[in-house]
């Protein structure tokens, strides 16, 4: 999530989210399946949780872009 973009309303934060998504499960979700399918318990522990962190990390990152516009 590099490029900076606007959000004015739902449907940009529809498609915004759409696709953070799609970077977060071409990022995240191979090494999650990988590790269901080849890993350990904890590879597969890990991988979980790196996917839970890119999820988190993308809401914290559109929640301070509304905060930060909240002051215009």
């Amino acid at each position: 999530m590099d490029d900076a973009i606007k959000i004015d309303n739902r449907g940009d934060f529809g498609l915004w989210a759409i696709e953070a998504a799609k970077q977060i499960v071409g990022d995240q979700g191979f090494e999650l399946a990988k590790a269901a399918r080849d890993g350990t318990e904890d590879d597969l522990r890990q991988a979980g949780n790196a996917l839970g962190q890119a999820i988190t990390n993308a809401l914290l990152e559109v929640y301070d872009g509304l905060l930060d516009g909240s002051s215009e």
